[in-house]
């Protein structure tokens, strides 16, 4: 049976600016069954796809990510805004839906033959995965999925993921 993920998403009205709707997933996560069901239906549905690294974007993608990683019994890469990561790294920009960022990676976290599949809690623009994408293809790697907790449909990140790879977008949630 299928968890109801919505009933603990919230709404925030004007947050962070006038015109955004928040998606606040904090009491999801603070539910333990609900913060379970999410790690498990993303892992379970990329368990056989022979995923070596899960990565996830600062910072709402860490905590789904690593413990998407953890179930998956592989290793966790973190992609972090600017000046966060103390060794070399590469960096990619992107748009979001209401702004612009980079984020960075270090250039020894994804290596040539590593399946890499991205993990976040939302899909809105498609800015944010399409980097990430950019990221671990400069690194020689394979992405084999995009896994999401929420997808903002109505903003098109689909197609906006499609130009840039042909890997599954899988969403637990979808906002029409």
């Amino acid at each position: 049976m299928a968890f109801d993920y919505e009933s603990l998403i919230k709404d925030l009205p004007d947050y962070p600016e006038p015109g955004v709707v928040f998606k606040d997933i904090t009491p999801l996560l603070g539910d333990a069954e609900g913060f379970r069901a999410v790690v498990r239906d993303i892992a379970g549905h990329f368990a056989d796809r022979g995923v070596t690294k899960v990565v996830g974007a600062e910072a709402r993608g860490f905590l789904i990510g690593a413990p998407v990683a953890y179930e998956l019994g592989v290793g966790f890469v973190p992609a972090r805004k600017p000046g966060k990561l103390p060794r070399a790294t590469r960096s990619e920009d992107y748009t979001l839906e209401y702004g612009t960022n980079t984020l960075e990676m270090h250039l020894d976290a994804i290596e040539p033959g590593d399946r890499v599949l991205l993990v976040d809690d939302l899909a809105a623009t498609g800015g944010t995965a399409v980097a990430q994408a950019r990221l671990v293809e400069a690194a020689g790697a394979e992405m084999v999925g995009m896994g999401f907790l929420m997808e903002l449909a109505f903003l098109k990140p689909r197609e906006v993921i499609a130009r840039e790879t042909d890997v599954e977008v899988y969403a637990l949630v979808k906002v029409d």
